[in-house]
This record gives C-alpha cells, sequence and structure tokens, in this order.
C-alpha cells in the first residue's frame, strides 16, 4: 500500500492518525505530493486522483481510493484493533452522521474560509476566491463548535462513548483552525477539555 499525501497538511494527518490508531503506520508507504508546488494538479497525479487532492491510498492491484472518509474505512477493515467507523448499523451511522458533520461545518468550513478569504497557499494556487463566501463559512465554522461542545457536554467522544474516525476529523479541524487562526471561543470548556484529551493520544502525540 501506498498513500500519496503532504506531512502536515489537515486530511493527511486524518489518514496518518487513523493508521497509527490502528497500528499499521510502518505497512504503509508514503509517497510526497508537492502542493506548493502544484503537483497534486498534473495530470500525472488526477490520473491517481482526479479529485486533484490528497491524500491518496493506491493498493497492491494499481487500483486507487481517495476521500479521508473512504480510505479509513479501508484501513478500518484491512487491519486489525478496535473499529474507528463501528461495529453495527446503528453505531456505523452515528459515526458517518458526526464525521460528516465535523467535515463539512469544522474542516471543510476553515477550509473555505482559509482559500477564499486569506492569502491561503499563495497566489499561483488561489486562482478563484470568494472572499464573501470564506467569511460565511468561518461563521459556520466557529457556530459548529458550539455544536460540538454541546454534543461534548454529554459523551466523553463525538459520537459517542469510544472514540471513532469522526474524533479524527475534528481534530484535525481545529488544528486547521489553529492554522487559519480561527480561535476555539473561550466558553467551550467541553471542546477544549476533549481536544486536551486526543492530544495526548499516542496516535497524536506520537
Amino acid at each position: 500500500m501506498k498513500i500519496y499525501d503532504t506531512e502536515g497538511f489537515p486530511n493527511p494527518a486524518r489518514v496518518r492518525i487513523a493508521l497509527a490508531e490502528k497500528g499499521a503506520t510502518d505497512k504503509v508507504e508514503f509517497i510526497p505530493v508537492d502542493v506548493m508546488g502544484g503537483e497534486h494538479r498534473t495530470d500525472a497525479f488526477k490520473q491517481k486522483n482526479p479529485d486533484a487532492v490528497v491524500p491518496c491510498l493506491e493498493l497492491e492491484d494499481g487500483s486507487h481510493i481517495s476521500q479521508c472518509m473512504a480510505i479509513t474505512e479501508y484501513i478500518d477493515g484491512a487491519f486489525d484493533g478496535p473499529s474507528l467507523t463501528g461495529t453495527d448499523p446503528k453505531e456505523r451511522a452515528r459515526i458517518t452522521m458526526m464525521n460528516l458533520r465535523a467535515e463539512s461545518g469544522l474542516l471543510n468550513a476553515v477550509g473555505d474560509y482559509f482559500h477564499h478569504a486569506t492569502p491561503g497557499l499563495g497566489p499561483d494556487l488561489e486562482t478563484d476566491q470568494c472572499a464573501e463566501w470564506g467569511t460565511r463559512r468561518k461563521a459556520v465554522a466557529v457556530q459548529t463548535m458550539a455544536y460540538l461542545d454541546s454534543v461534548l457536554a454529554k459523551n466523553d467522544y463525538l459520537a459517542g462513548d469510544e472514540f471513532s474516525v469522526a474524533d479524527i476529523t475534528a481534530f484535525a479541524g481545529l488544528a486547521f483552525a489553529d492554522f487559519a487562526k480561527v480561535d476555539i471561543p473561550e466558553s467551550l470548556n467541553n471542546l477544549t477539555a476533549w481536544r486536551a484529551k486526543m492530544a495526548a493520544r499516542p496516535s497524536i502525540a506520537g
């Protein structure tokens, strides 16, 4: 297995955390992609992943899987260890729901703010910006933080009593928020405490 990614970027971080949780980091070869140089937009890379984003998983038969949730589902089934995506229909549905909320409302919203309402990755890559949209999405990210805080007032983790891919996505979203200078409101004590707990996990702390 190979994973094409850019270390330190939020979506590649999600897959790397999932691999570490499953104890499978050493079973994958990481192939760096020069996003800042535009390598992800080349025809050669888009033959692997037409979405033109990282990460992208390449299997031994030469086929490719993109999209973080899809990659994580493959990793979850391919390697031993506690499930990250659920073990029964209700659990899987709840984890998927919370992962989508964390992805769309936090990580992607921060990404939209970063790429549209800030210099982002620079003028060579940010060629189609809409500052108004980016500003609106920043507000969505902060609203989602408040929602996640309310969930964590009742649960140890975002999808219930067990760590899941939803927690990975939200943690990566908050890291991206730090980078984009979107602060967690001081009143969100549950989210702040959960984040500290996440940061202490071996898969994240290293």
